[in-house]
C-alpha cells in the first residue's frame, strides 16, 4: 500500500504553489492524505524537514537502515538523508508537518541543522507511551487547526508548537551534547563533517563524490593534512579515513537496496575509478560483494 502525500512532496509544483503557506510550511492528517490515493515517492532526498506522528505498522528505510515501525512513533527527517516507507498496514494514521529552514530563520534563533535530531547520523525514531502520545498528538492537532485558521499570527503559534515538539523529543531521549568548546580542532572538525555530509546522498547524473581522501579535504580547508587528521581524531575518536569510508559504505548500501542503478553506475556515482575497485572496497567493509548484498 502506498502512502498518500501532498503534491509538494514531488519535484513539481501544483497550481496552488509548492506549499500550503507559500514555499515554507504545510501540515496534514495522514488519514486525509490516504484518501487521495497518491503514491508515496521513491527513495529520494527531499528539500525540506519533516516531523511525523505515525500510528500503525510499516517499514521505514532511512539512510542505510531499515526500521520496522509497530507502535505510535514520533519521527524526524532532514533534507540530507533520503527515506521512504513501505509495507503499510491498512489502518495507519497520524499527522505530519513539513517546513524549510527559512520558516524558522527569520523569526526564531532556531538553527535546524545544528539540532541533534536533524543530524545526518541521528536515529530520531521515538516510540511513544500513552502519555507521550497524548501530548504529541495535541501539538499536531494545534498545528493543523492553526494552519486552517485566519488568525494573523498563526505561523508564530505554529513555530512555537514545532519548537515544543523538537525539544520534547530531545527530552524523551537526550542526545549527546554537541556544543563543544569553540576551539581550532572543534571548528576544523565541524567544517570537515559538513563538507563530507554535503556530498551525500549522491545521484548518478548530478555529479560524483569529489572529496575522497583526507588530503582532498585538507586542501579544500587550506590546512595541512596532518593537522586535519589530528583534529578529527581528537574530537571524534575516529580517523579521517574512517569517517569517509563509513559515509561511502552507508551510501553504497542505500543505493544498492533502494535504487535501480546497476553496480557500475553506483561505482561511478561514488567516485571509484572502476567497478572492480568499488567491489573490493565494499566487500572489505561489508564482508559481502555488492551483488550478494543487493540480493539479501
Amino acid at each position: 500500500m502506498g502512502m498518500a502525500i501532498q503534491p509538494w512532496e514531488t519535484h513539481e509544483c501544483n497550481q496552488d504553489g509548492e506549499y500550503r503557506a507559500g514555499p515554507l510550511f504545510n501540515a496534514y492528517s495522514i488519514q486525509e492524505r490516504l484518501k487521495s490515493g497518491m503514491v508515496y515517492p521513491a527513495y529520494i532526498r527531499r528539500d525540506f524537514y519533516k516531523i511525523m506522528l505515525f500510528r500503525g505498522a510499516a517499514t521505514l528505510h532511512f539512510g542505510d537502515q531499515s526500521i520496522a515501525l509497530n507502535n505510535d512513533t514520533l519521527l524526524f527527517f532532514n533534507p540530507r538523508v533520503p527515506y521512504k516507507f513501505d509495507n503499510f498496514r491498512e489502518d495507519i494514521s497520524g499527522y505530519a508537518c513539513v517546513f524549510k529552514d527559512e520558516f524558522f530563520r527569520e523569526n526564531l534563533r532556531l538553527k535546524l541543522d545544528e539540532i541533534p535530531l536533524f543530524m545526518p547520523d541521528a536515529k530520531p525514531v521515538f516510540i511513544l507511551g500513552t502519555e507521550e502520545l497524548r501530548e504529541t498528538e495535541v501539538l499536531f492537532q494545534k498545528i493543523v487547526r492553526e494552519l486552517n485558521s485566519t488568525y494573523d499570527y498563526k505561523f508564530e503559534l505554529i513555530r512555537s508548537y514545532i519548537t515544543e515538539l523538537i525539544y520534547y523529543a530531545m527530552k524523551l531521549a537526550p542526545f549527546r551534547n554537541t556544543h563543544k568548546e569553540s576551539n581550532g580542532t572543534a571548528r576544523v572538525t565541524a567544517v570537515f563533517l559538513e563538507l563530507l555530509d554535503r556530498q551525500f546522498p549522491v545521484e548518478l547524473f548530478s555529479g560524483r563524490v569529489l572529496l575522497r581522501t583526507p588530503k582532498d579535504f585538507a586542501d579544500r580547508l587550506s590546512i595541512h593534512v596532518n593537522y586535519l587528521n589530528r583534529a578529527i581524531k581528537t574530537e571524534t575518536g575516529k580517523t579521517t579515513t574512517e569517517h569517509i569510508f563509513e559515509r561511502l559504505t552507508g551510501e553504497a548500501k542505500a543505493m544498492l537496496k533502494h535504487t535501480s542503478l546497476n553496480i557500475a553506475e553506483i561505482s561511478y556515482a561514488l567516485g571509484f575509478e572502476d567497478q572492480a575497485h568499488f567491489n573490493n572496497f565494499f566487500k572489505k567493509r561489508v564482508k559481502a560483494s555488492p551483488s550478494v548484498f543487493r540480493q539479501v
